[in-house]
């Protein structure tokens, strides 16, 4: 208050004592008491005068608090009046002061006429209502509120804040405020204070004023009449509204707070530090402002849908910024604008999650799954496409879909951090839209991995054509091919887990079916190359009866036409499979069986390795298993099922090999031939111990005790070859059997060594079918035809041998009582026929 005007008003007190404030008529005591002479110049004064005409012409004329009703000819004589006051401003001084006196007795009549009308229940005079119309009176308060901020400082309060408002309290009278007004009207002041300076300490203050203004239903019956005859008319969008007094005040501060948490991205990027505060403000603002509404349904929607609106557009409008930004960004890093955009989405999300969510979820629980829903669903919409086009893993596709699915599964842990677990899976199936990124990777990753199975199938083809089953040094005596085979396969394993896009355990059961398919192929044609072991061990000779010398001769001849047969029939294939390459072939495939172990261990790891990866980020709403390390030790027992397959195979027709076609003169040919004391066994040992050793020397050492087996297998075989099927070439007396025992015990002691060699249990279990035979051989022929007939009339033989057991050793016999009985009984030609 300047002090002319604190003069003027000290002046007009004068004489008056007793008489309150609000009962003068301020701008008219003012030009009665404030001269001329105050003022420095005419022009200085003129403005000051004109103000205060202005004034009374706005309180009584433009404002009023009442209807002029009878007084309306009052109005236009204040009119009349007020336009010739300013005229006599122009005329000589003496004249002029004369007129001045006058036209200011003439005033005070007809406004004191005025503002004496009775309003709001008083009693006529009791209040001067010249400034409480309107909006005149919130606009003057309005102004006097603003005096409560510093002068230096506007963002602070004054010292005197607590005086000043306890001042202007005295105004209410004499402007027609009332508490609500008050609160309203101060709750604009601060908080276009803290819009324009930004100062934070007024929003507590502005929060705490809005909720001291009522709802409707806490108002009085008077209290809400007189508000509601409180109305104004606001431009609106190039329109005229009508507005009530609440309304007038509320709708921009609410509007303000809409525009920063409809963009809350935007303007609190920075930090929410203030968010709340404003976020507060709204829905207070908006819940009186929806009271005051006389259509409520207009704005009836409650604080989550409105959170929901917020979420919604802020987060159009951050993604809408993003993409803007990264299309440039994508034409200078050459990356996909889906990859850029998945990585914006995902810390936009965080920062939201973090930050932004835990003030909104004061008013709605969801909000963090409500931003995620939609920052998925949004990203989705952009992502369809480019899942609709991709048929083969490129390079885009390899970027994409990682940022993709990475994306997807952090929506999802930001869903269930909120939701919790238990509901995370129905919320899921009924609100997202999955992106399915999996089942069109694993598609793709399958197509790739077709090809490359077929450049593998390729390639195990063309090694092994190109093996040529040569130890590959001294200390790794496996074939080339399998280390060819190995590398391929392990290139392909690489490839397979440096594919960057989302995988399940079906693309790696695949691979390993793929590669267990493989090893197979190749096992396969490793044995493939080997004839059956049928091919080597040559006709079983026909039976006859024993014949001395012309039987024999007949036999030896057609015997010798049947070996010859069979020597031509496939006898350049088994000449190529020698001792050493069966062994290198049989190393290889044992390589092959030890290095598949550590194949399953690398891939167990590495997918472990894989999925713990993604493990903060990665649930599969399909699979609650959570099969991070599946067991791929049974992922290829069918190769390894092969593999063994073919060692056992590859040991007994080595062992075959030997017997049947190396030492096929000496041992099926020759041995006891023509007598057993003429050609004992241990003749052969010198031949079975270099074939033994040369075994040993390219054996590897794991597989040494199961191809000399083989060969103790092969040798048993051979020896009840020679006495079953020898043919009429060889015959064995009673008394052969101690000799043949003999060399029983020399070859098992042999494949023993003292230790060195197989296990004794082994060898025993071996030789152990050849004993029944030598005992057989050993009994009076008398003995052997009463046991064959015994047997052949359907009883039991007394030594456990069956009947062609016992027929074939009546028929190697040399007796005559033995050719008889053949040849009634059986019809057992003579060896001559």
């Amino acid at each position: 208050m300047d002090i002319r005007t604190r003069q003027g008003l000290l002046s007009a007190l004068v004489g008056k004592v007793g008489k309150r404030m609000d009962s003068f008529l301020v701008p008219l005591e003012l030009l009665c008491s404030v001269s001329r002479t105050e003022f420095s110049d005419k022009k200085a004064y003129l403005r000051w005068q004109k103000r205060q005409l202005n004034m009374l012409e706005e309180g009584l004329v433009n404002h009023p608090v009442v209807g002029f009703g009878e007084f309306g000819s009052k109005v236009k004589e204040l009119q009349i009046l007020l336009r010739k006051f300013e005229e006599s401003e122009s005329l000589a001084p003496s004249s002029g002061e004369v007129l001045r006196t006058e036209f200011l007795r003439s005033l005070r009549d007809i406004s004191t006429s005025l503002v004496e009308r009775p309003a709001r229940g008083d009693l006529a005079g009791e209040v001067c209502h010249w400034a409480d119309g309107y909006p005149l009176n919130v606009r003057l308060y309005e102004k006097m509120l603003c005096s409560v901020f510093d002068v230096l400082d506007e963002g602070k309060f004054s010292e005197e804040v607590e005086e000043i408002l306890e001042f202007l309290q005295l105004t209410w009278r004499i402007l027609g405020i009332t508490e609500t007004i008050h609160n309203t009207c101060y709750v604009w002041v601060l908080f276009r204070q803290f819009a324009i300076t930004g100062e934070e300490t007024l929003l507590p203050i502005v929060i705490e004023h809005l909720r001291k203004i009522p709802l409707k239903e806490q108002m009085g019956p008077q209290e809400r009449l007189h508000l509601k005859s409180l109305c104004c008319l606001h431009e609106w969008d190039g329109r005229g509204q009508k507005l009530t007094f609440l309304q007038s005040f509320l709708f921009p501060i609410q509007g303000w707070a809409d525009k920063k948490l409809g963009d809350y991205h935007l303007h609190f990027s920075e930090g929410s530090s203030n968010m709340a505060e404003i976020a507060t403000v709204a829905m207070v603002t908006r819940r009186i402002l929806i009271e005051e509404h006389e259509d409520k349904q207009v704005m009836e929607l409650d604080e989550q849908e409105r959170i929901e609106t917020y979420i919604s557009s802020s987060i159009k409008s951050a993604l809408a910024r993003v993409t803007h930004s990264i299309e440039a960004k994508s034409d200078s890093t050459h990356e996909h604008v889906l990859t850029l955009l998945a990585e914006e989405i995902k810390k936009l999300l965080k920062k939201d999650s973090s930050t932004f969510s835990p003030v909104l979820s004061r008013w709605h629980p969801q909000a963090a799954v409500i931003s995620a829903s939609l920052l998925h669903k949004l990203y989705g919409y952009k992502l369809k496409p480019f899942l609709d086009r991709a048929e083969h893993l490129t390079d885009d596709v390899v970027s994409v879909f990682p940022a993709a699915e990475s994306l997807e599964q952090y929506v999802i842990m930001v869903i269930g951090s909120s939701c919790g677990e238990a509901d995370l899976d129905d919320y899921c199936k009924r609100k997202l839209s999955l992106y399915q990124i999996e089942a069109t990777s694993g598609m793709l990753v399958l197509r790739w991995m077709n090809s490359q199975m077929k450049r593998v199938a390729a390639w195990i083809e063309r090694v092994i054509e190109q093996e040529v089953w040569d130890p590959i040094s001294p200390h790794q005596r496996h074939g080339s091919s399998i280390v060819e085979v190995y590398m391929i396969i392990e290139e392909t394993v690489d490839q397979f887990f440096a594919l960057k896009v989302p995988m399940r355990i079906g693309e790696l059961e695949s691979l390993c079916r793929g590669l267990d398919s493989a090893f197979q192929v190749y096992t396969d044609n490793v044995v493939q190359q080997i004839v059956d072991k049928e091919d080597l061990i040559p006709p079983v000779p026909i039976l006859t009866r024993y014949k001395r010398e012309i039987g024999i001769k007949a036999f030896v001849r057609k015997e010798a036409a049947d070996l010859k047969l069979t020597n031509d029939r496939n006898s350049n294939q088994i000449n190529r499979l020698t001792t050493q390459t069966l062994c290198v072939r049989l190393n290889t495939i044992y390589y092959a069986v030890t290095e598949l172990n550590k194949l399953e261990n690398s891939i167990q790891e590495r997918w472990t390795t894989k999925r713990l990866e993604n493990i903060n980020t990665r649930r599969s709403m399909s699979d609650k298993s959570g099969n991070l390390a599946p067991d791929t030790n049974n992922a290829f027992d069918g190769c390894r099922k092969v593999m063994n397959a073919a060692l056992g195979r590859i040991c007994e027709f080595a062992g075959t090999k030997i017997i049947f076609w190396d030492l096929r003169e000496h041992f099926i040919s020759n041995l006891y031939r023509p007598s057993v004391s003429e050609s004992r066994l241990e003749l052969l040992m010198e031949s079975i111990d270099l074939v033994l050793n040369e075994l040993c020397d390219v054996i590897t050492e794991p597989l040494r005790d199961r191809i000399v087996t083989g060969l103790l297998q092969a040798s048993i075989d051979g020896l009840v070859r020679v006495l079953l099927d020898g043919g009429p070439s060889r015959v064995f007396l009673a008394a052969d059997a101690k000799m043949l025992l003999d060399d029983l015990e020399v070859l098992k002691e042999f494949f023993i060594s003292g230790g060195d060699g197989l296990p004794r249990g082994t060898v025993e279990n071996v030789v152990a079918r050849v004993r029944p035979i030598i005992n057989l051989i050993s009994l009076e022929t008398r003995v052997l035809i009463d046991d064959l007939r015994e047997v052949s009339q359907g009883g039991r033989s007394r030594f456990g041998a069956d009947s062609k057991t016992l027929l074939r050793v009546l028929c190697h016999r040399s007796d005559s009582e033995a050719s008889r009985f053949l040849k009634k009984q059986f019809k057992i030609p003579k060896s001559a026929s």
